[in-house]
């Protein structure tokens, strides 16, 4: 599926909206729990089952489908799928992140 994403057209765009543009890469059960951004953060899926929980909310983005989490906002990223997951992220401007942990 990763041949129906086009890279460098999300890349241009995000970049347009002020947004970085990287490859995320999940292998099956991969869990990220409980992190917090002082920018703001969009994803899109590319390949695979992901879960966004943000705030105690559950999202289940369809392949393209980009994801809007907000700064300040606590989240977490989990493979639900038996394969690879691979996804795209960006933060607003040159920010950061930190784990609540």
């Amino acid at each position: 599926m990763m041949n129906t994403i086009d890279f460098e057209k999300i890349a241009a765009h995000w970049a347009a909206q002020g947004y970085s543009c990287d490859l995320w890469v999940d292998p099956p059960g991969q869990q990220w729990e409980d992190f917090l951004h002082d920018v703001d953060e969009v994803a899109l899926v590319v390949e695979g089952e992901m879960e966004f929980e943000i705030e105690d909310a559950l999202y289940h983005p369809e392949v393209g489908e980009e994801i809007f989490i907000p700064a300040g906002t606590v989240h977490s990223t989990r493979n639900l799928g038996k394969t690879v997951a691979r996804w795209l992220y960006g933060y607003k401007s040159n920010g950061g992140w930190e784990s609540v942990h």
